[in-house]
Order: C-alpha cells, then structure tokens, then sequence
C-alpha cells in the first residue's frame, strides 16, 4: 500500500512539473483597447508567452519576475518536455537553487517583438492576413516592461517580491525601477547598463548591417520564402565574440587546429575557434527570427533612462531594495557601468547592495556562474521576508 502511495504521489509531481514546465499563453491589448506603445503607434492584439515555476502563495507576495536577454525565451528553467531542452537558467532556478521554487513563485516571459511565442514581426497580423515583418512598429524596452505588467496584473500579482534579468534583462529591471516603483519589493539587475555606450552600438548595427546585407532580406518580408541564414548566422558570431573574454577563449580554444594544418591558402575553418562560431551561428539561425534581432537590439541601443537627467534623480522616491551584480572579465558591459547604476541609486539614498563575481567567462558569466551568482542571489532573496 505504502509503494502504492509512493508511486501515486511521484506520478503526481512528475505531471505537476510538467504542467509548470510548459509554455502559457495571455493575449491583451485586443482592439479597440490596443496598447499604445513609447513611439505612439498602437499594437493589439499582443500574446505573451510564458512559464511559471513553483506555487504562488495565498498572499501573493513570493511572485518573482525573471526578465530574458537578447536571444533568451520565456523556458528560463526545468526540462522542455516537447523539446528536450534545459531552460536558458536552469542552474539557478529551482528546488533548492539560488531562485528557490520551493519558496518562490517564479514568472518568465518572452518580450514582445520576440519570435518564441510572444507577438513580434513574425507573427500574423490580423489586418492583413500576413506576417507583420517590418510593418511591426519600433518597440522599446519600456514596452516590453509594459506588457509584463499587463501579464502580471493578469496574474492578479499586485506586487512582484523581486524583478531579476542579466544584460537586456538587466535593462527590463531597471525600466521596471523607474516606471513601476510601487510594484516591486526589489530587484536585481545583473550585468547591464542604463544606456548604451557608442562601442556597444556599434557591435549591434554591425550584426544587423550583416542581416540587412544577406539577399535574402527582402526588406523583411522574407516568411515563405529564403530566410537570411547567413546574414543572422554572421550577426550571432560578432555578437557571441562579444559575450566571450580573450581569457576565456584561450582557455577554450587556444590556438588548435580543428583538423591537421596544411600549407596552402585555406578559407574553411582550421582553429577551433572558427568552426565553434560557425556552429553557433548556424544554430542560432533554426531558433530566432533575423526581423526580430533586428527590432531587439535596437530597442536595446535606444533604452537610456538616464537622457540627460541629474544621475541622484533617476531612481528618486525608489524604495525598493536593489542588488547589482557584475562581473570581472565582462568587457561588453563592464563593471563601471554596474558601479554607475549603484552610485545613481546610492544618490537617491535606495537600499543598494553590489558584488562584483570573479570571473574568466566575459559577458555569458551572468548565464555561468550560477553557484556564486545564486547563492549571492539567494542570500538577498532571503532577506527580503
């Protein structure tokens, strides 16, 4: 009876966990009620995918908001059961871990403008019948931030416990600290900045320059047709260097030879380091939309919450309590600009905490490190009850 019981209850929690596991749906914005973006323009209607993980409470007061970087999704943790693919933070996410789902209800979305499910440039839109390709209008960070809040509200969460996102993400949670202060007990931005530097500009309009290029373009309106494989595929290699550090890639690759080097003029990949960008470029291609990365990064090079303001005003009246988390080797969004957003919360006299992670990984360390990175995570968490 008692072996009964056990196997009864394991087949319980299998099917609850593949149940959280799986990608949701919210549609809003449906007109005439259209949600109007930062540019003006109007969108409607907009689906939201996403995932929960763990249980909310009674109280809703343990929802945590967990925010995705430029190629991430809403499938941040546990195992997808039609894909067989590990969420994007796994390691960080679940029973036991830095975000303790045993303790917090957690929440991901994709971004709107995003091709995981959520409306973006390759979704239908319903005027015409037709993909919206580069007829979608210019969003921003703040109306992905906007679309998140409807998703909450939704949830009937009045008040999120913790927003957290690394780079892009890093960039949602510091909208959320601006535009909905009332609406979070904390948060976390992870390896980001509150404005794009000229060098960071530049790496993104190289990677969409590349897309733009590639024939198959067509101005966007490429769906049914050839897709600018090798534009997209060329933008993700610029961009995968950038989230590297040279040590990193030494200790990787070093200077090997994927196959024995001849003496000849030779344009295939020999280093290790060639043919590794060539697969994750290739890769990257079968997962994301090309229009996509393009509206992404340029919501990205256009998010400046700072936009000549006295730096102690930017997170004025804020009384959330704020870790800041960077990392040693990330030369895309170096520690400064971490210290920055601290110094300008410091200003505004907002509880701030800032720990810089030792690390040899570059920018991706926000999606490696996850040991010291959650435990760091998990203590601030814990302090919040």
């Amino acid at each position: 009876m008692q072996e009964k019981n056990r196997r009864q209850a394991n087949i319980t929690f299998t099917i609850q966990k593949l149940e959280e596991n799986k990608a949701k749906y919210f549609t809003f914005a449906i007109p005439p009620n259209e949600l109007i973006l930062e540019s003006g323009k109007k969108l409607g209607p907009i689906r939201i995918a996403y995932e929960t993980y763990g249980k909310l409470n009674q109280e809703k007061t343990n929802a945590i908001l967990i925010a995705h970087a430029l190629s991430g999704d809403a499938h941040a943790a546990g195992i997808n059961q039609q894909k067989g693919i590990e969420g994007w933070w796994n390691n960080l996410i679940g029973p036991g871990k830095g975000i303790d789902t045993n303790k917090f209800f957690v929440v991901c979305s994709n971004i709107i403008g995003g091709c995981q499910g959520s409306t973006g440039p390759s979704s239908i839109n319903l005027y015409t019948g037709k993909e919206y390709s580069t007829d979608f209008p210019i969003i921003t960070i703040g109306d992905m931030v906007n679309a998140q809040k409807a998703l909450i509200n939704h949830l009937k969460i009045s008040k999120l416990l913790s927003v957290i996102g690394g780079s892009m993400g890093g960039m949602q949670v510091l909208q959320w600290m601006i535009a909905y202060p009332e609406s979070i007990k904390s948060a976390i931005p992870i390896a980001t900045t509150m404005k794009h530097t000229p060098q960071q500009i530049a790496f993104n309009e190289v990677g969409r320059q590349a897309i733009i290029s590639d024939p198959n373009w067509n101005k966007g309106h490429y769906y049914g047709s050839r897709v600018p494989a090798k534009g997209l595929a060329l933008a993700r290699m610029i961009g995968h260097i950038t989230y590297m550090s040279d040590d990193s890639m030494s200790k990787k690759f070093g200077r090997h030879f994927k196959t024995k080097k001849n003496n000849g003029i030779k344009f295939e990949p020999e280093f290790e380091v060639e043919g590794y960008l060539r697969y994750r470029g290739g890769s990257f291609v079968k997962r994301f939309d090309a229009n996509s990365y393009l509206y992404i990064t340029k919501a990205m090079d256009n998010f400046n919450i700072v936009n000549g303001k006295d730096i102690g005003h930017i997170f004025k009246g804020l009384r959330a309590k704020i870790l800041v988390i960077s990392f040693e080797s990330d030369w895309l969004y170096p520690s400064q600009q971490s210290q920055e957003i601290v110094r300008a919360c410091k200003l505004a006299r907002v509880k701030t905490s800032y720990c810089e992670i030792s690390s040899s990984y570059g920018h991706d360390a926000f999606l490696l490190e996850t040991g010291e990175e959650g435990q760091i995570i998990g203590h601030f968490l814990n302090t919040l009850n």
